[in-house]
């Protein structure tokens, strides 16, 4: 398929891209998922772009955007709005590039989120209440001082720069007849679907967004639809597409799908649980979904771009004990005991007994719905599976103290 006359990126662009970024970031690998298999029941074969310095794509189309540069534009230096992995990216390449680097965030941005981009050499402005402010704030900043001012995504040299995972895909999986690539704003997937669909139009593209931040797949639609709210899949969280991207998604994209949070949250576990991957919210979008309709993907050769691995400790913390409640793993139990010598220590064997795990024992002595001669017991435990646990009580009732499941 030859290039659409007037679209903003070209194969050649992308091929150009690759040129530069040779060397100088990871050509990370495209390595099948065998232990999601069970799961999936499709071949499914993992971008790795966790694996990048930063652990995320975006040092990219970054990487090419300063390399584009001009020797003027690289002494003036580069300016973003960005809080999140775009940020790193400049700020990592443009300090070992020695290219002065200016990232305006929101002024409540997480502290973390500002020294990580302070560490890679990035000077910091807070400034605004929400994006938009720090967008219009790096706007004039880079009219004021001459800085080039590099978009996270609606640019065609950020563009290019993403498109060289989908050469770096063909490469590595000839035999791929699907690429699932998650939607922000569209650079990532306007430059994988551009680069594939001109080697190889047999491919399908199919773009991901999580339903509260479906803005391109309204666009592409032709529909209004109202985006908002908080998300796991942060990086992915874009109200409104680029005018750039989503031309290319128009022309290259076959379909666009939206997943649900819980979904997301499923999808973090199971990368972490089974594949031993860390991946953040927007990374693990093209497994939700497929978890989402496993039947769809059937028999084919997947290819799925995991974007990035920067994910809150505490959340993803929150997300592995969160599935592991999900999964019967670990539960609550309230039990009523007699309130004699003796009877905890019975208690207690009776779920060692029975393989169970007491995470944590909470006593509930004064409340007027249990007997005065009895006592009632909150207990954590850690279990096999939810059979485990329809056995564990039912061991428990019959060893003479009344049990019940509490909800999560």
């Amino acid at each position: 398929m030859d290039n659409a006359s007037g679209l903003p990126v070209s194969l050649a662009d992308i091929e150009a891209a690759a040129e530069r970024l040779k060397g100088e970031i990871v050509a990370t690998p495209t390595t099948p998922a065998a232990a999601l298999l069970p799961l999936v029941g499709t071949s499914l074969h993992l971008k790795l772009e966790t694996l990048q310095r930063t652990g995320s794509f975006k040092e990219r189309g970054a990487l090419n955007t300063l390399k584009s540069l001009s020797p003027t534009e690289a002494k003036r230096g580069v300016i973003a709005a960005s809080a999140g992995n775009h940020a790193q990216g400049l700020a990592y390449h443009g300090t070992r590039l020695g290219i002065p680097v200016t990232i305006v965030m929101p002024a409540q941005t997480p502290f973390v989120k500002v020294e990580k981009t302070e560490g890679y050499g990035a000077k910091i402005v807070l400034e605004g209440e929400d994006f938009m402010a720090a967008e219009a704030e790096a706007s004039r900043l880079s009219q004021e001082s001459g800085a080039t001012l590099v978009h996270p995504y609606d640019d065609a040299r950020v563009i290019a720069g993403q498109g060289t995972i989908g050469l770096e895909m063909l490469a590595a999986q000839p035999a791929l007849d699907t690429v699932i690539v998650p939607i922000g704003g569209g650079g990532l997937i306007g430059g994988i679907a551009t680069a594939i669909k001109n080697l190889r139009p047999d491919i399908r593209v199919v773009g991901v967004q999580v339903e509260s931040f479906a803005g391109m797949k309204s666009v592409i639609e032709g529909r209004a639809a109202p985006t908002g709210g908080t998300t796991l899949a942060e990086g992915i969280a874009v109200k409104s597409p680029g005018h750039l991207t989503r031309q290319l998604v128009a022309a290259y994209v076959d379909e666009i799908v939206t997943v649900t949070e819980p979904l997301i949250e499923r999808a973090i576990q199971t990368l972490a649980e089974r594949q031993n991957l860390v991946a953040e919210g927007a990374g693990a979008s093209g497994l939700a979904a497929i978890l989402a309709d496993n039947a769809r993907w059937k028999g084919r050769q997947i290819g799925m771009v995991v974007t990035g691995g920067n994910v809150d400790a505490r959340v993803l913390s929150s997300i592995l004990m969160r599935g592991l409640v999900r999964d019967g793993r670990l539960i609550r139990i309230r039990a009523e005991l007699g309130d004699r010598p003796g009877t905890l220590a019975l208690f207690t064997q009776v779920v060692a007994a029975a393989s169970g795990n007491i995470v944590e024992v909470v006593h509930q002595r004064m409340f007027l719905d249990v007997s005065v001669k009895n006592t009632e017991i909150d207990v954590v435990i850690e279990t096999r599976s939810r059979s485990h646990v329809a056995e564990l009580i039912a061991k428990l009732i019959a060893s003479g103290f009344p049990t019940r499941l509490l909800d999560a």
